[in-house]
């Protein structure tokens, strides 16, 4: 192996990808973005659709957390191909969703 190689290896090793206050952190608004929607719906604060907005707030809040805090998002280099590759993925699964519930509503064969 050249001196180069050893060197990048070593940089690479010693890199930290998360420090344990950052997953305390990301683990704590996890915790409280998962008990909102069971206080929610256990004491009945909110009824019929205000609770289904407070749970897709929570979701799409709870995955953000997870992205940033341990899936590393924000701090990767460039070029930002887990970026790039999310984004694909969100946008094949919004297809499929999307697709599959304008089909269920006006597929008229099923009538």
């Amino acid at each position: 192996m050249g001196k180069q190689h050893v060197s990048d290896m070593k940089k690479h090793d010693g890199e930290s990808h998360g420090s344990l206050k950052s997953y305390v952190t990301g683990f704590a608004f996890s915790l409280v973005l998962t008990i909102i929607p069971i206080m929610v719906l256990e004491n009945n604060w909110l009824e019929g659709r205000e609770i289904t907005i407070v749970f897709l707030v929570t979701a799409v809040l709870q995955f953000i957390i997870q992205l940033v805090f341990f899936m590393h998002l924000r701090e990767e280099e460039k070029p930002r191909y887990n970026l790039m590759s999310l984004i694909l993925g969100i946008f094949i699964v919004l297809l499929i969703v999307i697709g599959s519930i304008w089909i269920m509503m006006y597929n008229m064969v099923a009538l």
